[in-house]
């Protein structure tokens, strides 16, 4: 699955949610569309134009060494994935409508979805990334070294 593809697939906005008019509850769900989740040893979540964007610190990995994420928790399940931060910062990700990057080809994307959650299980947590928008293509060392992403590695909660 290519970027493009990922970013093609169907996903209607849930009632509630930060960027639908109708919302007032206040929750803050990210569009799955603003998010890529990518398989790996340690696997990685990309957001885009996420409302947390400026509480995330400053990434500064040149020499690929994500640095941990003080006092922010990830929450990877199949349906909801939870990034949590200090005081009100935080967000909500649909995970099972978000598209996910780097699967068995041809898995369903619940499988795909389960799989990323296993890895971030294994793992201790995952690598954030915010960005101000998802790239076309994943250059690790470009977006490492940019200077405008924000993040690092984020625990998972036990």
């Amino acid at each position: 699955m290519t970027m493009s593809d990922a970013r093609s697939l169907p996903f209607s906005a849930p009632p509630c949610c930060s960027w639908n008019p109708a919302c007032e509850s206040g929750a803050v769900l990210l569009d799955p569309q603003n998010t890529l989740f990518v398989h790996g040893a340690t696997p990685v979540l990309l957001l885009a134009d996420a409302p947390v964007h400026d509480a995330l610190p400053l990434l500064t990995a040149p020499d690929g060494a994500v640095p941990l994420c003080a006092g922010w928790s990830i929450v990877p399940r199949l349906t909801l994935c939870v990034v949590d931060g200090p005081g009100e910062h935080g967000l909500v990700v649909p995970a099972l409508a978000a598209p996910v990057l780097g699967g068995a080809d041809g898995a369903a994307a619940s499988s795909s979805m389960a799989d990323w959650c296993a890895d971030a299980e294994q793992a201790g947590g995952a690598v954030v990334l915010s960005l101000n928008q998802l790239p076309e293509a994943l250059d690790w060392s470009a977006l490492l070294s940019s200077g405008t992403a924000r993040g690092g590695f984020v625990p998972a909660l036990a």
